[in-house]
Protein backbone atom coordinates (compact mmCIF):
# COMPACT_ATOMS: atom_id res chain seq x y z
CA UNK A 1 0.00 0.00 0.00
CA UNK A 2 2.83 2.42 0.87
CA UNK A 3 4.50 1.66 -2.43
CA UNK A 4 1.26 2.50 -4.27
CA UNK A 5 1.00 5.76 -2.39
CA UNK A 6 4.56 6.59 -3.39
CA UNK A 7 3.84 5.92 -7.01
CA UNK A 8 0.65 7.99 -6.65
CA UNK A 9 2.74 10.96 -5.54
CA UNK A 10 5.08 10.50 -8.45
CA UNK A 11 2.15 10.42 -10.84
CA UNK A 12 0.86 13.66 -9.37
CA UNK A 13 4.30 15.19 -9.81
CA UNK A 14 4.29 14.30 -13.48
CA UNK A 15 1.75 17.04 -13.99
CA UNK A 16 4.50 19.52 -13.24
CA UNK A 17 7.15 17.49 -15.01
CA UNK A 18 5.35 17.47 -18.31
CA UNK A 19 5.65 21.24 -18.46
CA UNK A 20 9.27 20.66 -19.32
CA UNK A 21 8.28 18.21 -22.00
CA UNK A 22 6.08 20.88 -23.52
CA UNK A 23 8.74 23.56 -23.32
CA UNK A 24 11.54 21.35 -24.63
CA UNK A 25 9.78 19.40 -27.40
CA UNK A 26 7.57 22.13 -28.80
CA UNK A 27 8.89 24.97 -30.88
CA UNK A 28 7.75 28.16 -29.20
CA UNK A 29 7.86 31.51 -30.88
CA UNK A 30 7.00 34.93 -29.67
CA UNK A 31 4.17 36.77 -31.38
CA UNK A 32 6.30 39.84 -32.02
CA UNK A 33 9.22 37.94 -33.51
CA UNK A 34 8.57 34.55 -35.10
CA UNK A 35 12.28 33.71 -34.98
CA UNK A 36 12.67 34.28 -31.25
CA UNK A 37 12.98 30.95 -29.42
CA UNK A 38 12.38 30.61 -25.68
CA UNK A 39 15.55 29.81 -23.72
CA UNK A 40 14.91 26.84 -21.44
CA UNK A 41 17.43 26.20 -18.65
CA UNK A 42 17.59 22.46 -18.06
CA UNK A 43 19.35 22.78 -14.69
CA UNK A 44 16.44 24.78 -13.27
CA UNK A 45 14.06 21.90 -14.01
CA UNK A 46 16.30 18.90 -13.30
CA UNK A 47 14.07 17.32 -10.64
CA UNK A 48 10.97 17.61 -12.78
CA UNK A 49 12.72 15.99 -15.72
CA UNK A 50 13.92 13.16 -13.49
CA UNK A 51 10.35 12.50 -12.33
CA UNK A 52 9.12 12.58 -15.91
CA UNK A 53 11.81 10.12 -16.95
CA UNK A 54 10.90 7.76 -14.10
CA UNK A 55 7.22 7.83 -15.05
CA UNK A 56 8.03 7.34 -18.73
CA UNK A 57 10.07 4.22 -17.97
CA UNK A 58 8.06 2.68 -15.14
CA UNK A 59 4.38 3.69 -15.16
CA UNK A 60 1.98 0.75 -15.30
CA UNK A 61 -0.20 2.04 -18.18
CA UNK A 62 0.25 3.90 -21.44
CA UNK A 63 0.55 7.63 -20.87
CA UNK A 64 -1.78 10.16 -22.50
CA UNK A 65 0.95 12.71 -23.11
CA UNK A 66 -1.27 15.25 -24.85
CA UNK A 67 -3.85 15.38 -22.07
CA UNK A 68 -1.20 15.39 -19.35
CA UNK A 69 0.73 18.17 -21.08
CA UNK A 70 -2.34 20.38 -21.40
CA UNK A 71 -3.29 19.74 -17.77
CA UNK A 72 0.26 20.36 -16.56
CA UNK A 73 0.69 23.65 -18.39
CA UNK A 74 -2.73 24.90 -17.26
CA UNK A 75 -1.99 23.92 -13.66
CA UNK A 76 1.41 25.60 -13.67
CA UNK A 77 0.10 28.87 -15.13
CA UNK A 78 -2.76 28.94 -12.64
CA UNK A 79 -0.15 29.49 -9.89
CA UNK A 80 1.00 32.75 -11.48
CA UNK A 81 -1.84 35.25 -11.93
CA UNK A 82 -5.47 35.15 -13.11
CA UNK A 83 -4.67 36.14 -16.70
CA UNK A 84 -1.71 33.93 -17.63
CA UNK A 85 -3.44 31.09 -19.46
CA UNK A 86 -2.81 28.13 -21.72
CA UNK A 87 -4.99 27.93 -24.83
CA UNK A 88 -5.43 24.60 -26.65
CA UNK A 89 -5.59 24.90 -30.46
CA UNK A 90 -9.36 25.39 -30.75
CA UNK A 91 -9.52 27.99 -27.97
CA UNK A 92 -6.50 29.85 -29.35
CA UNK A 93 -8.07 30.05 -32.80
CA UNK A 94 -11.35 31.33 -31.36
CA UNK A 95 -9.65 33.98 -29.22
CA UNK A 96 -7.51 35.21 -32.11
CA UNK A 97 -10.53 35.33 -34.41
CA UNK A 98 -12.60 37.32 -31.93
CA UNK A 99 -10.15 40.23 -32.00
CA UNK A 100 -8.83 39.93 -35.55
CA UNK A 101 -11.51 42.11 -37.12
CA UNK A 102 -12.87 39.37 -39.37
CA UNK A 103 -13.78 35.71 -39.39
CA UNK A 104 -14.89 33.03 -41.81
CA UNK A 105 -18.65 32.56 -41.97
CA UNK A 106 -21.85 33.45 -43.79
CA UNK A 107 -22.38 37.02 -42.55
CA UNK A 108 -25.48 37.17 -40.37
CA UNK A 109 -26.32 38.39 -36.87
CA UNK A 110 -29.07 36.53 -35.04
CA UNK A 111 -30.66 36.02 -31.65
CA UNK A 112 -32.60 33.11 -30.19
CA UNK A 113 -35.65 34.50 -28.36
CA UNK A 114 -37.73 31.31 -28.34
CA UNK A 115 -35.64 28.24 -29.16
CA UNK A 116 -35.37 29.33 -32.80
CA UNK A 117 -32.65 31.58 -34.19
CA UNK A 118 -33.97 34.68 -35.96
CA UNK A 119 -31.82 36.68 -38.37
CA UNK A 120 -31.46 40.26 -37.11
CA UNK A 121 -29.00 41.56 -39.65
CA UNK A 122 -27.54 40.40 -42.93
CA UNK A 123 -24.07 41.92 -43.34
CA UNK A 124 -23.87 44.02 -46.48
CA UNK A 125 -21.78 42.39 -49.19
CA UNK A 126 -21.49 39.12 -47.26
CA UNK A 127 -22.29 35.62 -48.51
CA UNK A 128 -25.78 35.54 -46.99
CA UNK A 129 -26.85 38.80 -48.61
CA UNK A 130 -25.62 37.55 -51.98
CA UNK A 131 -27.90 34.51 -51.88
CA UNK A 132 -30.91 36.37 -50.48
CA UNK A 133 -31.13 35.73 -46.72
CA UNK A 134 -33.21 38.40 -45.03
CA UNK A 135 -33.77 39.80 -41.51
CA UNK A 136 -36.58 37.89 -39.85
CA UNK A 137 -35.71 34.53 -41.42
CA UNK A 138 -35.95 31.64 -38.94
CA UNK A 139 -33.01 29.23 -39.05
CA UNK A 140 -34.33 25.68 -39.17
CA UNK A 141 -31.36 23.57 -40.27
CA UNK A 142 -27.62 23.82 -40.87
CA UNK A 143 -26.94 21.25 -43.59
CA UNK A 144 -28.93 18.25 -42.31
CA UNK A 145 -28.82 19.20 -38.62
CA UNK A 146 -32.08 20.53 -37.16
CA UNK A 147 -31.36 23.50 -34.89
CA UNK A 148 -34.87 24.92 -34.33
CA UNK A 149 -37.21 23.85 -31.54
CA UNK A 150 -34.77 21.32 -30.08
CA UNK A 151 -33.00 23.53 -27.51
CA UNK A 152 -29.85 23.47 -29.63
CA UNK A 153 -27.00 25.27 -27.79
CA UNK A 154 -26.28 28.67 -29.30
CA UNK A 155 -22.49 28.24 -29.24
CA UNK A 156 -22.84 24.92 -31.09
CA UNK A 157 -25.10 26.65 -33.60
CA UNK A 158 -22.45 29.27 -34.25
CA UNK A 159 -19.75 26.62 -34.73
CA UNK A 160 -21.86 24.77 -37.30
CA UNK A 161 -22.63 27.91 -39.27
CA UNK A 162 -19.05 29.17 -39.30
CA UNK A 163 -16.39 27.47 -41.35
CA UNK A 164 -13.41 28.12 -43.64
CA UNK A 165 -13.77 30.52 -46.56
CA UNK A 166 -14.73 28.75 -49.76
CA UNK A 167 -16.57 25.93 -48.03
CA UNK A 168 -20.29 25.38 -48.61
CA UNK A 169 -23.11 25.16 -46.11
CA UNK A 170 -26.85 24.81 -46.65
CA UNK A 171 -28.98 26.97 -44.37
CA UNK A 172 -32.68 26.13 -44.35
CA UNK A 173 -34.92 28.96 -43.18
CA UNK A 174 -38.58 29.59 -42.62
CA UNK A 175 -39.83 32.81 -44.17
CA UNK A 176 -43.48 33.36 -43.45
CA UNK A 177 -45.12 30.07 -44.40
CA UNK A 178 -42.34 29.03 -46.78
CA UNK A 179 -39.36 26.78 -46.01
CA UNK A 180 -36.37 27.76 -48.17
CA UNK A 181 -32.92 26.15 -48.39
CA UNK A 182 -29.98 28.44 -49.23
CA UNK A 183 -26.63 27.06 -50.36
CA UNK A 184 -24.01 29.54 -49.16
CA UNK A 185 -20.29 29.70 -49.85
CA UNK A 186 -18.60 30.98 -46.70
CA UNK A 187 -16.29 33.98 -46.88
CA UNK A 188 -14.38 36.52 -44.79
CA UNK A 189 -16.81 38.47 -42.62
CA UNK A 190 -15.84 41.79 -41.01
CA UNK A 191 -16.36 41.99 -37.24
CA UNK A 192 -17.34 45.49 -36.16
CA UNK A 193 -16.25 46.80 -32.78
CA UNK A 194 -18.40 49.96 -32.92
CA UNK A 195 -21.92 49.00 -31.84
CA UNK A 196 -23.47 52.40 -32.47
CA UNK A 197 -22.55 55.96 -33.44
CA UNK A 198 -25.10 58.76 -33.82
CA UNK A 199 -26.01 62.26 -32.67
CA UNK A 200 -27.65 62.09 -29.25
CA UNK A 201 -28.77 65.71 -29.43
CA UNK A 202 -27.81 68.85 -31.39
CA UNK A 203 -24.08 68.99 -30.63
CA UNK A 204 -23.58 65.80 -28.59
CA UNK A 205 -22.46 62.62 -30.31
CA UNK A 206 -22.64 59.10 -28.88
CA UNK A 207 -20.31 56.23 -29.73
CA UNK A 208 -20.48 52.79 -28.15
CA UNK A 209 -17.44 50.55 -28.46
CA UNK A 210 -17.82 46.81 -27.82
CA UNK A 211 -14.15 45.75 -27.87
CA UNK A 212 -10.67 46.74 -28.99
CA UNK A 213 -10.14 44.64 -32.12
CA UNK A 214 -7.67 45.11 -34.96
CA UNK A 215 -10.09 47.47 -36.73
CA UNK A 216 -11.20 49.52 -33.70
CA UNK A 217 -9.25 52.71 -34.33
CA UNK A 218 -10.23 52.84 -38.00
CA UNK A 219 -13.90 52.30 -37.13
CA UNK A 220 -13.94 54.85 -34.31
CA UNK A 221 -12.01 57.43 -36.31
CA UNK A 222 -14.34 57.18 -39.29
CA UNK A 223 -17.45 57.26 -37.09
CA UNK A 224 -16.14 60.30 -35.18
CA UNK A 225 -15.37 62.24 -38.36
CA UNK A 226 -18.91 61.57 -39.57
CA UNK A 227 -20.30 62.87 -36.27
CA UNK A 228 -18.11 65.98 -36.59
CA UNK A 229 -19.68 66.64 -39.97
CA UNK A 230 -23.09 66.38 -38.31
CA UNK A 231 -22.18 69.11 -35.81
CA UNK A 232 -20.66 67.21 -32.88
CA UNK A 233 -18.71 69.34 -30.40
CA UNK A 234 -18.90 66.86 -27.49
CA UNK A 235 -18.65 63.08 -27.56
CA UNK A 236 -20.06 60.59 -25.06
CA UNK A 237 -17.77 57.59 -25.51
CA UNK A 238 -19.40 54.48 -24.07
CA UNK A 239 -16.93 51.83 -22.86
CA UNK A 240 -19.28 50.08 -20.47
CA UNK A 241 -18.89 46.28 -20.58
CA UNK A 242 -15.95 46.65 -22.99
CA UNK A 243 -13.51 43.97 -21.82
CA UNK A 244 -10.57 45.33 -23.81
CA UNK A 245 -8.41 43.79 -26.51
CA UNK A 246 -5.43 45.15 -28.40
CA UNK A 247 -3.36 47.73 -26.55
CA UNK A 248 -2.20 49.48 -29.72
CA UNK A 249 -5.79 50.34 -30.61
CA UNK A 250 -6.28 51.99 -27.21
CA UNK A 251 -3.09 54.00 -27.77
CA UNK A 252 -4.29 55.18 -31.17
CA UNK A 253 -7.66 56.20 -29.76
CA UNK A 254 -6.07 58.11 -26.88
CA UNK A 255 -3.80 59.83 -29.37
CA UNK A 256 -6.84 61.20 -31.20
CA UNK A 257 -7.92 63.12 -28.07
CA UNK A 258 -4.68 64.07 -26.25
CA UNK A 259 -2.17 66.87 -26.79
CA UNK A 260 1.39 66.39 -27.96
CA UNK A 261 3.57 64.98 -25.18
CA UNK A 262 0.69 63.82 -22.99
CA UNK A 263 1.48 60.45 -21.42
CA UNK A 264 -1.05 57.77 -22.35
CA UNK A 265 0.20 54.79 -20.34
CA UNK A 266 3.40 53.09 -19.34
CA UNK A 267 4.16 49.44 -18.69
CA UNK A 268 6.88 47.74 -16.69
CA UNK A 269 7.80 44.23 -15.55
CA UNK A 270 10.69 42.27 -14.08
CA UNK A 271 11.94 41.31 -17.54
CA UNK A 272 10.43 44.30 -19.38
CA UNK A 273 12.03 47.72 -19.07
CA UNK A 274 9.65 50.62 -18.59
CA UNK A 275 7.98 51.66 -21.84
CA UNK A 276 6.23 55.03 -21.88
CA UNK A 277 3.70 55.88 -24.58
CA UNK A 278 2.92 59.53 -25.38
CA UNK A 279 0.56 61.34 -27.74
CA UNK A 280 2.07 62.86 -30.87
CA UNK A 281 -0.29 65.83 -31.10
CA UNK A 282 -1.74 64.89 -34.48
CA UNK A 283 -5.10 63.62 -33.22
CA UNK A 284 -8.25 64.76 -35.02
CA UNK A 285 -10.40 65.07 -31.87
CA UNK A 286 -8.23 67.21 -29.59
CA UNK A 287 -10.81 70.01 -29.49
CA UNK A 288 -13.87 67.81 -28.97
CA UNK A 289 -15.37 67.70 -25.48
CA UNK A 290 -15.27 64.20 -24.02
CA UNK A 291 -17.21 62.11 -21.52
CA UNK A 292 -16.18 58.47 -21.00
CA UNK A 293 -18.66 55.94 -19.63
CA UNK A 294 -17.30 52.93 -17.74
CA UNK A 295 -18.73 50.12 -15.62
CA UNK A 296 -17.51 47.27 -13.46
CA UNK A 297 -17.12 45.21 -16.65
CA UNK A 298 -14.87 47.71 -18.44
CA UNK A 299 -11.40 46.21 -18.49
CA UNK A 300 -7.87 46.30 -19.87
CA UNK A 301 -7.69 48.56 -22.95
CA UNK A 302 -10.87 50.33 -21.77
CA UNK A 303 -9.09 51.19 -18.54
CA UNK A 304 -6.01 52.41 -20.37
CA UNK A 305 -8.22 54.85 -22.28
CA UNK A 306 -10.26 55.97 -19.25
CA UNK A 307 -7.14 56.34 -17.09
CA UNK A 308 -5.33 58.42 -19.71
CA UNK A 309 -8.29 60.76 -20.14
CA UNK A 310 -8.77 61.12 -16.37
CA UNK A 311 -5.12 61.64 -15.42
CA UNK A 312 -4.60 64.23 -18.17
CA UNK A 313 -7.84 66.00 -17.12
CA UNK A 314 -8.92 65.68 -20.75
CA UNK A 315 -12.53 64.69 -20.04
CA UNK A 316 -14.98 63.42 -17.45
CA UNK A 317 -15.23 59.74 -16.54
CA UNK A 318 -18.77 58.71 -15.55
CA UNK A 319 -20.15 55.42 -14.23
CA UNK A 320 -18.83 52.84 -11.77
CA UNK A 321 -15.34 51.57 -10.85
CA UNK A 322 -13.86 49.59 -13.70
CA UNK A 323 -12.81 45.93 -13.53
CA UNK A 324 -9.13 46.36 -12.66
CA UNK A 325 -7.33 44.31 -15.32
CA UNK A 326 -3.92 45.89 -15.73
CA UNK A 327 -1.67 42.95 -16.51
CA UNK A 328 0.04 42.85 -19.90
CA UNK A 329 -0.20 39.52 -21.71
CA UNK A 330 2.19 38.55 -24.44
CA UNK A 331 1.24 35.58 -26.65
CA UNK A 332 3.62 32.68 -27.25
CA UNK A 333 2.72 30.05 -29.82
CA UNK A 334 3.56 26.34 -29.92
CA UNK A 335 4.10 24.31 -33.08
CA UNK A 336 0.93 22.26 -32.38
CA UNK A 337 -1.21 25.43 -32.81
CA UNK A 338 -1.75 25.86 -29.08
CA UNK A 339 -0.34 28.80 -27.16
CA UNK A 340 0.21 30.65 -23.92
CA UNK A 341 -0.79 34.15 -22.95
CA UNK A 342 1.78 35.07 -20.34
CA UNK A 343 1.72 38.15 -18.14
CA UNK A 344 4.97 40.04 -18.74
CA UNK A 345 4.29 43.51 -17.29
CA UNK A 346 1.75 45.79 -15.60
CA UNK A 347 -0.07 48.83 -16.96
CA UNK A 348 0.25 52.17 -15.14
CA UNK A 349 -1.79 55.31 -15.81
CA UNK A 350 0.05 58.62 -16.44
CA UNK A 351 -0.14 59.53 -12.74
CA UNK A 352 1.46 56.20 -11.79
CA UNK A 353 -1.61 54.20 -10.75
CA UNK A 354 -1.40 50.46 -11.31
CA UNK A 355 -4.64 49.47 -13.04
CA UNK A 356 -4.52 45.86 -11.82
CA UNK A 357 -6.59 44.99 -8.76
CA UNK A 358 -5.01 42.66 -6.14
CA UNK A 359 -5.08 38.93 -6.80
CA UNK A 360 -3.26 37.45 -3.81
CA UNK A 361 -4.55 34.25 -2.20
CA UNK A 362 -6.47 36.15 0.48
CA UNK A 363 -8.86 37.57 -2.12
CA UNK A 364 -11.47 35.74 -4.17
CA UNK A 365 -10.52 37.17 -7.55
CA UNK A 366 -13.02 35.16 -9.58
CA UNK A 367 -15.94 36.49 -7.56
CA UNK A 368 -14.79 40.09 -7.25
CA UNK A 369 -17.57 41.53 -9.42
CA UNK A 370 -20.18 39.44 -7.60
CA UNK A 371 -18.80 40.71 -4.29
CA UNK A 372 -19.16 44.30 -5.49
CA UNK A 373 -22.89 43.65 -5.81
CA UNK A 374 -23.23 41.94 -2.44
CA UNK A 375 -21.11 44.60 -0.73
CA UNK A 376 -23.26 47.35 -2.21
CA UNK A 377 -20.46 48.98 -4.21
CA UNK A 378 -22.52 49.22 -7.41
CA UNK A 379 -25.32 50.97 -5.53
CA UNK A 380 -23.36 53.48 -3.43
CA UNK A 381 -20.08 55.34 -3.87
CA UNK A 382 -19.55 55.17 -0.11
CA UNK A 383 -19.26 51.36 -0.38
CA UNK A 384 -16.40 51.47 -2.90
CA UNK A 385 -13.22 50.08 -1.35
CA UNK A 386 -10.54 52.57 -2.35
CA UNK A 387 -6.91 52.20 -1.31
CA UNK A 388 -6.53 55.60 0.31
CA UNK A 389 -2.85 54.89 1.04
CA UNK A 390 -2.08 54.73 -2.69
CA UNK A 391 -2.51 58.41 -3.58
CA UNK A 392 -1.81 59.94 -6.98
CA UNK A 393 -2.62 63.24 -8.66
CA UNK A 394 -3.92 64.18 -12.06
CA UNK A 395 -2.30 66.92 -14.12
CA UNK A 396 -4.41 69.59 -12.39
CA UNK A 397 -3.67 68.16 -8.94
CA UNK A 398 -6.91 66.25 -8.36
CA UNK A 399 -6.43 63.23 -6.08
CA UNK A 400 -6.99 59.78 -7.56
CA UNK A 401 -6.33 56.44 -5.91
CA UNK A 402 -4.57 53.28 -6.98
CA UNK A 403 -5.43 49.80 -5.86
CA UNK A 404 -7.09 48.56 -9.02
CA UNK A 405 -9.51 49.84 -11.62
CA UNK A 406 -10.47 53.39 -12.55
CA UNK A 407 -12.80 55.17 -10.14
CA UNK A 408 -15.00 57.54 -12.18
CA UNK A 409 -15.13 61.28 -11.58
CA UNK A 410 -18.92 61.02 -11.39
CA UNK A 411 -20.34 57.88 -9.76
CA UNK A 412 -23.64 56.54 -11.09
CA UNK A 413 -25.30 53.81 -9.00
CA UNK A 414 -27.06 50.90 -10.60
CA UNK A 415 -30.76 51.79 -10.79
CA UNK A 416 -33.18 49.09 -9.63
CA UNK A 417 -35.99 51.37 -8.48
CA UNK A 418 -37.92 51.12 -11.75
CA UNK A 419 -37.81 47.33 -12.02
CA UNK A 420 -41.34 46.28 -11.09
CA UNK A 421 -42.29 42.65 -10.40
CA UNK A 422 -43.93 42.50 -13.84
CA UNK A 423 -40.78 43.81 -15.54
CA UNK A 424 -38.53 41.34 -13.69
CA UNK A 425 -40.83 38.42 -14.55
CA UNK A 426 -40.76 39.38 -18.25
CA UNK A 427 -36.97 39.73 -18.19
CA UNK A 428 -36.57 36.22 -16.79
CA UNK A 429 -38.46 34.76 -19.76
CA UNK A 430 -37.16 37.19 -22.42
CA UNK A 431 -40.77 38.18 -23.11
CA UNK A 432 -39.70 41.53 -24.58
CA UNK A 433 -37.45 39.92 -27.19
CA UNK A 434 -40.10 37.46 -28.28
CA UNK A 435 -42.71 40.21 -28.44
CA UNK A 436 -40.40 42.20 -30.72
CA UNK A 437 -40.03 39.14 -32.93
CA UNK A 438 -43.82 38.78 -33.06
CA UNK A 439 -44.18 42.43 -34.04
CA UNK A 440 -41.68 41.89 -36.83
CA UNK A 441 -43.69 38.91 -38.10
CA UNK A 442 -46.80 41.04 -38.09
CA UNK A 443 -45.25 44.14 -39.72
CA UNK A 444 -42.25 42.70 -41.58
CA UNK A 445 -42.68 44.49 -44.90
CA UNK A 446 -43.28 47.88 -43.30
CA UNK A 447 -40.44 47.54 -40.79
CA UNK A 448 -37.88 46.44 -43.35
CA UNK A 449 -38.63 49.51 -45.47
CA UNK A 450 -37.93 52.03 -42.69
CA UNK A 451 -34.59 53.81 -43.05
CA UNK A 452 -35.08 57.03 -41.06
CA UNK A 453 -36.09 57.93 -37.51
CA UNK A 454 -39.09 60.05 -38.46
CA UNK A 455 -40.77 57.05 -40.09
CA UNK A 456 -39.65 54.83 -37.22
CA UNK A 457 -41.18 57.19 -34.66
CA UNK A 458 -44.48 57.19 -36.54
CA UNK A 459 -44.52 53.40 -36.76
CA UNK A 460 -43.76 52.88 -33.08
CA UNK A 461 -46.32 55.47 -32.04
CA UNK A 462 -49.07 53.42 -33.71
CA UNK A 463 -48.31 50.31 -31.65
CA UNK A 464 -50.69 49.84 -28.73
CA UNK A 465 -48.22 48.47 -26.17
CA UNK A 466 -50.57 48.94 -23.24
CA UNK A 467 -52.94 46.36 -24.71
CA UNK A 468 -50.73 44.17 -26.88
CA UNK A 469 -47.76 43.55 -24.61
CA UNK A 470 -49.64 42.48 -21.43
CA UNK A 471 -51.84 40.24 -23.60
CA UNK A 472 -48.72 38.67 -25.15
CA UNK A 473 -47.06 38.18 -21.74
CA UNK A 474 -50.18 36.53 -20.36
CA UNK A 475 -50.81 34.21 -23.33
CA UNK A 476 -47.19 33.20 -23.99
CA UNK A 477 -45.62 33.21 -20.53
CA UNK A 478 -48.51 33.24 -18.06
CA UNK A 479 -47.40 36.62 -16.67
CA UNK A 480 -50.31 38.77 -15.56
CA UNK A 481 -50.23 42.55 -15.44
CA UNK A 482 -52.72 44.89 -13.82
CA UNK A 483 -53.31 48.37 -15.17
CA UNK A 484 -51.51 49.81 -12.14
CA UNK A 485 -48.48 47.55 -12.78
CA UNK A 486 -48.39 48.65 -16.41
CA UNK A 487 -48.52 52.31 -15.44
CA UNK A 488 -45.63 51.73 -13.00
CA UNK A 489 -43.57 49.91 -15.62
CA UNK A 490 -44.36 51.61 -18.92
CA UNK A 491 -41.85 54.46 -18.69
CA UNK A 492 -39.04 51.90 -18.35
CA UNK A 493 -40.42 49.11 -20.54
CA UNK A 494 -41.68 51.02 -23.59
CA UNK A 495 -38.25 52.40 -24.61
CA UNK A 496 -36.89 48.86 -24.38
CA UNK A 497 -39.65 47.56 -26.65
CA UNK A 498 -39.04 50.41 -29.09
CA UNK A 499 -35.36 49.54 -29.15
CA UNK A 500 -35.91 45.82 -29.73
CA UNK A 501 -38.44 46.34 -32.49
CA UNK A 502 -36.58 49.14 -34.31
CA UNK A 503 -33.45 47.02 -34.74
CA UNK A 504 -35.41 44.93 -37.28
CA UNK A 505 -35.50 47.98 -39.56
CA UNK A 506 -32.70 49.20 -41.82
CA UNK A 507 -31.55 51.42 -38.94
CA UNK A 508 -30.17 48.35 -37.12
CA UNK A 509 -28.16 48.66 -33.89
CA UNK A 510 -28.05 52.46 -34.05
CA UNK A 511 -31.82 52.43 -33.62
CA UNK A 512 -31.62 50.01 -30.70
CA UNK A 513 -29.36 52.34 -28.70
CA UNK A 514 -31.05 55.54 -29.82
CA UNK A 515 -34.41 54.35 -28.48
CA UNK A 516 -33.03 52.65 -25.38
CA UNK A 517 -30.71 55.41 -24.10
CA UNK A 518 -33.51 57.70 -22.82
CA UNK A 519 -33.91 55.29 -19.87
CA UNK A 520 -30.17 54.82 -19.38
CA UNK A 521 -29.43 56.66 -16.13
CA UNK A 522 -25.66 56.77 -16.76
CA UNK A 523 -26.19 58.57 -20.06
CA UNK A 524 -28.68 60.89 -18.33
CA UNK A 525 -26.08 61.80 -15.70
CA UNK A 526 -23.45 62.33 -18.39
CA UNK A 527 -25.73 64.73 -20.23
CA UNK A 528 -26.55 66.60 -17.02
CA UNK A 529 -22.83 67.02 -16.31
CA UNK A 530 -22.12 68.74 -19.63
Amino acid sequence: MEMRKGWGLQIMQVVLGVIIGALVTLSIVRYRDAKHLIDTRYKDWRKLNMVLDIVEKNYVDTLNREGMTDAAVSAALSRLDPHSVYLPPQELEASQEELSGNFDGIGIQFNVPNDTAIVLEVIAGGPSEKVGLMPGDRLLKVDDKVIAGVKFPQDSMVRRIKGPSGSKVTITVKRGSEVIPFEIIRGKIPVHSVDAAFMLRDSVGYLRLAKFSRTTYKECHEASLKLLQEGMTHLIFDLRDNVGGYMDQALLLCNDFLQRGDTIVYLEGLHRAREIYKADGRGALQDVGLTVLISENSASASEIFAGAIQDNDRGTVVGRRSFGKGLVQEPFFFSDNSGVRLTVARYYTPSGRCIQKPYDSSRDYAYDIYNRYTDGEVFSADSVKLDTTDVHRTRSGRIVYGGGGIMPDVFVPMDTTRASAFYVACNKKATQMRFASAMFDKHARELQAIDNYADMDRFLHRLNYKVEFPAFARSKDGIKCTEAEWDATASYLVPQLNALISRYSKLGENAFYKYYLPVDNTVAVALEAL
